[in-house]
């Protein structure tokens, strides 16, 4: 006697009260397993993009929006700062390392960032193919820029205003592409960068690109368009302090000069206290704390997540009861087919696991099909909004966290199949038989 397949084929025999059932606690299932995987991986995305961030320096706002569209590019920027300012910051004997960041366009809806290739080292990053950007309109894309848009090494753009669809194309100028970094699972998988020159060029600041005058007596600057710092990025475009005092065009061009925001590492642990607190209180600038931001952000979203998983549960426990109760009222119809089976030979004991293979059956369909379910929901959402590619979030993996839910499933139908179980055990065949 299989008792599986019997089990099954009386689950069968009820088609509407079995799925209804099932999908009950599939729902219940699915909404744990979405909120898990959108949690697990959000905090995963934002921890490893802004561990080796200490602070974000930008234009006075929202530090929460700093955050988000500094580090994390998924938000629009607080306004542009003076790069004579955000210089004079980087000099400051608690900044080890300033890396400057330029934004206002995009291609496709992926964002072009200005900086230097302090950026690149800053996520440990490698190159692909090619090599990192040298000389004015020269990008190296992201893994997943390049696999979405198709470009290649050699390869040449527009780039569009602004960080969305619609904005006007900057037909001046094309970038072209010179790299292609490999995929790093950082937000720079989803950037187009390039150096601070071309974004300051696309925005009509006055630029010589030096690369290509050879004859220029500026010629020596250039080898500082390979430095790693902000000071390297202002040697380039001549803009230095301590240039030559009667250079009345470098002070022009350091006033005119406008970056997005600075990420700063700390020299010491003393510029934790310091340096957030100097910013705020002497410029007109504002220092935010990615730790502290990132702290309260999933404090927030904490409140709301708990409390949709306590009222999965509730759906789960609802479920169950459901479970329960089919199976104890099924029961009370199929005591003389129970009575008929022991005079057939099958025992007490296999009739107890028939009826507990019933709810087992069900809570496992319903675990299962909710792992479909919340897997891809979440997949199937990234891509029609389009965020995929910017947060990263996919459904298209599995948590350790899932093998948890998935054995609860197991035990709930256990234990709401015990008490009609227990009561096929104690079934008295005589009286069942002559009851007819």
């Amino acid at each position: 006697m299989n008792l599986f397949r019997l089990s099954w084929s009386y689950l069968k025999c009820k088609p509407l009260n079995t799925g209804l059932n099932i999908l009950i606690l599939a729902l219940g299932v699915a909404i744990i397993v979405v909120l898990l995987l959108l949690s697990t991986q959000m905090e995963s995305k934002l921890t490893k993009n802004a561990e080796n961030v200490d602070l974000v320096i930008g234009a006075k706002g929202s530090p929460m929006q700093l955050i988000l569209s500094s580090i994390f590019h998924i938000d629009y920027p607080t306004g542009n700062i003076p790069l004579k300012e955000a210089t004079l910051i980087s000099k400051s004997p608690f900044v080890k390392q300033a890396i400057p960041l330029s934004m206002g366009d995009s291609y496709s809806t992926y964002r072009i960032i200005g900086t230097d290739h302090s950026y690149i080292e800053l996520y440990n990053a490698k190159l692909e193919e090619g090599k990192l950007w040298d000389k004015v309109y020269e990008v190296t894309l992201g893994a997943e820029v390049s696999d979405e848009l198709d470009l290649e090494v050699d390869d040449y753009f527009y780039g569009q205003h602004g960080m969305a669809k619609g904005g006007h194309f900057h037909e001046e100028d094309q970038y072209h592409v010179v790299g292609v970094l490999e995929r790093s699972n950082t937000v720079l998988d989803n950037l187009i960068l390039t150096g601070l020159e071309s974004i300051w060029g696309m925005h009509e600041y006055h630029i010589e690109d030096t690369h290509h005058e050879e004859d220029n007596h500026h010629e020596s600057e250039t080898d500082h368009h390979k430095t790693h710092s902000l000071e390297g990025n202002v040697k380039n475009a001549s803009l230095i302090e301590g240039a030559d005092e009667h250079d009345t065009t470098v002070e022009d061009s350091l006033e005119d000069k406008e970056i997005t925001a600075m990420l700063i590492q700390y020299a010491s642990p003393m510029a934790i206290i310091q340096m957030p607190r100097m910013v705020n209180s002497k410029s007109a600038l504002q220092a935010a704390s990615p730790a502290f931001e990132m702290t309260r952000l999933f404090s927030l979203l904490g409140v709301g997540i708990d409390a949709l998983i306590g009222f999965a549960y509730l759906i789960i426990f609802i479920s169950c009861l459901s479970i329960f109760i089919a199976l104890y009222n099924a029961l009370k119809e199929r005591k003389y087919d129970l009575a008929i089976m022991r005079s057939m030979g099958a025992t007490r004991s296999k009739l107890c696991i028939h009826i507990l293979l019933e709810g087992t059956i069900m809570t496992t369909l319903g675990g299962l099909l909710g792992f479909l379910l919340g897997h891809g929901v979440i997949e199937i959402f990234t891509r029609i909004i389009d965020t995929k590619n910017e947060t990263g979030i996919t459904g298209l993996i599995f948590l350790k966290g899932e093998i948890g839910i998935l054995a609860l499933c197991v035990l709930l139908g256990v234990l709401s199949s015990l008490i009609p179980a227990i009561s096929a055990y104690r079934t008295d065949i005589s009286k069942v038989l002559a009851e007819g």
